[in-house]
């Protein structure tokens, strides 16, 4: 007979939240196996029951961070009522996340410069969020009509707001971020006219 369905998260999917979380504070190679059996609250016998190595961990950190993305991009469309609306959602997204920014940066930037710097075999997956956010924008500015400079846009505002989020959490200033923010909605405001 099958057990009734739960509402608690299976434990592999905890995992996968808690190495997210861990590796975001603490970065991916301070986090240990150790570190995210003993939050979850298992032992390293049932962790090594669901992942065999920190990479499949990594690995299942960055695809639910790509569908976590995707899902957000999605919501944004759905609720926005013009292509620069959309933009003004990711611009917000700094507010938003204003304090972990400040003590953290940013999640996709601070994992991807990580696993550069540690010449990671899977660098390359966790730039995947970045191509997943200039292909986005892209889109919502060739929607604007800027088709020939759409991805130049793109990249340029994804580096404008990595560039806040880098400065926000080397000052810990979130006020920092409220004024970056106006600037580029300031921005927008122009290449929309």
């Amino acid at each position: 007979m099958s057990q009734p369905p739960t509402n608690q998260p299976r434990t592999k999917d905890r995992i996968v939240a808690t190495a997210d979380e861990m590796f975001y504070h603490h970065g991916f190679a301070q986090t240990s196996f150790a570190d995210i059996a003993a939050r979850v609250g298992i032992s390293r016998g049932n962790f090594y029951h669901h992942f065999k190595t920190k990479d499949d961990i990594l690995r299942a950190v960055i695809a639910l961070r790509l569908m976590r993305t995707q899902a957000m991009l999605a919501d944004w469309e759905a609720d926005a009522a013009t292509p620069r609306e959309c933009i003004e959602r990711f611009i917000d997204i700094l507010i938003m996340n204003r304090t972990k920014i400040s003590r953290h940066g940013c999640p996709v930037g601070t994992l991807s410069t990580e696993l550069t710097k540690l010449d990671h075999a899977a660098q390359g997956e966790a730039n995947a969020l970045f191509t997943l956010f200039r292909t986005w924008l892209r889109t919502q500015f060739e929607a604007l009509g800027r088709t020939e400079e759409a991805d130049a846009l793109a990249l340029h505002l994804l580096a404008r707001s990595q560039g806040a989020a880098t400065m926000a959490q080397a000052f810990g200033e979130e006020q920092f971020l409220y004024q970056e923010v106006e600037r580029m909605c300031d921005w927008l405001d122009q290449i929309a006219a």
